[in-house]
C-alpha cells in the first residue's frame, strides 16, 4: 500500500529543501522523524510534517479499505522537490535603480510504501 502528501508552495528554495530530503530517502519511517528532529535545516520541519501527514493518510486510507497497516514497516520510498512559482521583489540600489530579488518556493511530495 502506498500513501503520499504534498506540500505546495512551501518558502524555501529547492536546493536547499533538496539537502534535507536526500538525508531521509529510503529511510523507515520512525527513523526518517528522528533525523529531521535533530537536523537544524529550515526545511527540516516542514518535511518532518509532510511525512507524518503520510503516515496518517496511510491510516486513513488502511481504515476505509478495511486492511491492516504496519506503520513500523513503512519507509520513504520517494521523496522529491519541485520548483514552485517564484515570487519577485525589488530592492533599491544605487543612482536610482533597483534589482529584482527572486524570493523561490518549491513543491515537495513524500511517497510511503511498505517494506
Amino acid at each position: 500500500m502506498e500513501s503520499r502528501a504534498v506540500l505546495r508552495l512551501a518558502r524555501v528554495s529547492p536546493r536547499k529543501a533538496r539537502l534535507v530530503a536526500d538525508l531521509v530517502r529510503g529511510l523507515d519511517v520512525a527513523q526518517a522523524i528522528e533525523t529531521l528532529t535533530f537536523t537544524r535545516k529550515k526545511s527540516a520541519p516542514l518535511i518532518k510534517g509532510l511525512v507524518e501527514s503520510a503516515v496518517a493518510n496511510a491510516e486513513y486510507k488502511a481504515n476505509r479499505e478495511d486492511q491492516r497497516v504496519d506503520i513500523d514497516s513503512l519507509i520513504i520510498k520517494e521523496i522529491f522537490v519541485d520548483q514552485g512559482p517564484t515570487l519577485r521583489r525589488f530592492r533599491p540600489r544605487a543612482r536610482g535603480m533597483a534589482t529584482r530579488i527572486h524570493k523561490k518556493t518549491s513543491h515537495i511530495t513524500v511517497v510511503l510504501g511498505s517494506m
